[in-house]
């Protein structure tokens, strides 16, 4: 039986600084990182603008990136954690370049530090348009150089184990939920095995793919978040879906190519089709207002105009400029026909980032004992109702160093937190059970589900709902848990069929955290709520 001290699932940024962390500190203790593709394909390497922190000590300071966080979070944020997460992010940071990371510089050798919407000050650290991925390689090069680091690849986490398992009964109020490790499928046996671990922490990133069009990767279906809520953990605040502004408008494409903020950071001005600068009408921060008055700007526009996309037009910038800063984007469009000098943008609002999930403490803590969250499956209080540009990198790193500064202090004395007091050694975990289960007949049942989930939730449950809308979306998802429940417990087991049910899942979440809200707040818009705001608190489910 695999054994390992601490497990990590997910090779983003949170993952891999919580592994080194622990390997450097621990290099007796074996640490095994777990991802369901290859270690470079998460949510880390497609972030594009970059990482914010307090740098420029002249003319900017922990108290203007606290209050910028806080408004942008509509009230909603837990002022203590974006206090943490402001004052210990420098220190963060300095950490990643010290592994390698690189960030841009001015010609006098300072790093150049960039302005997104939300934000007062200049204090955006970026590798030119592809930050999350420079973060990302210096990352997995430095985990190349720790022998007690286990990097495994294609291994789908199915569940994670708890009490359950052994056949006692567990509920929401069960008061030592405890998590002994995972059963994972080994995409390379199609076996599914396990895995026990005396910490396991959860960063397998967020669920865009819930949504029609995502500027997420194939792999992020909310797998951390809905093996959580089953499991009878604490989930909050998942009707806070970020859509990010502008996204490149590219019909029946998906992921879909991000056009970063930091275009309009740099004077990027959006349009409509009639060539309007439009952003006036709706917040005096104009194309630098928060992401969710923005994205709601840009589809009443479309409505408005009847038109699938608007326009971001980089035509006055710096040719050398926006190709030094931007050279991905200005490549991708090129690809496309679209000369960034001579022609404008097409953009159009896409589901980016998951403000709520399994809830954690300052530390990491979720509510099952010995399991961690961090990074976008988590929801730490640091966004609220919405989420400030470049400030996701910011809490990953943040957070699995506290996750990490904990778990060194309860690494010993875990298995006194087990029900049976002898931790994994007194705890007999079952085989997976697959009897009674076949081989699909017909994967059409998984992908045209799968097509239906995207559609619910894109119509029903996007940028702006309604009560109708909610309810509809919920007899639709209602229907569909049920088909695939059935297909789950007849059919054997595969990563299709575990993203269906865990999107099937984060669908059920988003919505039912939207009908309990019932107030216009951040990123959550209902027509149908619009009056005085009562400052509604997390919604946990």
């Amino acid at each position: 039986m695999p054994q390992t001290d601490f497990l990590v699932i997910g090779s983003g940024i949170a993952g891999l600084t919580y592994a080194l962390k622990t390997a450097a500190y621990f290099p007796e203790k074996k640490i095994t990182v777990i991802t369901k593709t290859q270690a470079d394909e998460t949510n880390t390497k497609y972030a594009q603008g970059g990482v914010a922190g307090v740098w420029d000590e002249d003319n900017d300071s922990f108290e203007k990136h606290i209050e910028d966080t806080l408004i942008a979070g509509d009230g909603l944020c837990n002022k203590k954690i974006v206090e943490i997460v402001v004052t210990e992010g420098p220190e963060r940071i300095r950490e990643i370049i010290e592994y390698g990371a690189r960030f841009d510089k001015t010609a006098t050798g300072d790093y150049a530090l960039g302005m997104e919407g939300g934000h007062s000050e200049h204090r955006i650290l970026h590798h030119k348009d592809v930050t999350g991925k420079e973060m990302e390689r210096a990352l997995l090069d430095t985990v190349a150089s720790y022998k007690n680091i286990t990097l495994i690849n294609h291994c789908f986490v199915v569940d994670i184990i708890t009490q359950h398992h052994l056949g006692y009964l567990v509920t929401k109020s069960t008061q030592d939920i405890t998590c002994y490790g995972v059963y994972i499928l080994n995409l390379q046996t199609n076996k599914i095995e396990k895995i026990l671990s005396n910490i396991t922490i959860l960063a397998s990133g967020g669920c865009g793919q819930a949504y029609r069009t995502t500027t997420n990767p194939k792999i992020a279906t909310g797998d951390g978040i809905a093996m959580v809520y089953r499991a009878k953990g604490r989930i909050e605040n998942m009707e806070f879906i970020q859509f990010h502004p502008t996204a490149l408008y590219e019909p029946g494409v998906s992921p879909s190519f991000l056009i970063t903020e930091a275009v309009r950071g740099d004077g990027g001005i959006l349009r409509n089709k009639d060539g309007e600068a439009f952003m006036e009408k709706y917040d005096p921060r104009k194309d630098l207002a928060p992401r969710d008055i923005v994205a709601r700007a840009i589809d009443s526009e479309m409505k408005r105009t009847g038109t699938e996309h608007v326009y971001l037009d980089c035509r006055h910038m710096s040719v050398e400029k926006f190709v030094h800063h931007f050279p991905n984007i200005y490549e991708k469009c090129k690809s496309i026909g679209i000369d960034v000098m001579q022609q404008m943008i097409p953009v159009a609002p896409a589901a980016h980032y998951s403000c709520g999930g399994i809830k954690a403490d300052e530390w990491g803590r979720t509510s099952i004992l010995n399991l961690y969250a961090c990074g976008e499956c988590a929801s730490s209080g640091l966004h609220g109702a919405n989420r400030l540009a470049s400030n996701s990198l910011l809490e990953a790193m943040v957070f699995s160093h506290r996750a990490f500064l904990d778990s060194v202090k309860r690494i010993n004395t875990v298995t006194e937190a087990s029900p049976t007091g002898g931790g994994l050694e007194g705890v007999d975990i079952p085989d997976w059970n697959a009897k009674g289960t076949t081989d699909p007949k017909e994967m059409i049942l998984i992908t045209q589900s799968l097509k239906e989930l995207q559609q619910i939730m894109s119509d029903y449950v996007g940028i702006v709902r309604t009560d109708v809308r909610l309810n509809r979306a919920m007899k639709r998802l209602d229907l569909l848990y049920e088909e695939t429940e059935t297909l789950y417990k007849s059919t054997r087991v595969s990563p299709q069929l575990c993203e269906l049910r865990n999107l099937i899942t984060v669908g059920y979440l988003i919505v039912k955290g939207a009908e309990f809200r019932k107030e216009s707040r951040g990123l959550h818009f209902n027509t149908d709520h619009l009056g005085k705001q009562e400052l509604i608190q997390n919604i946990i489910l």
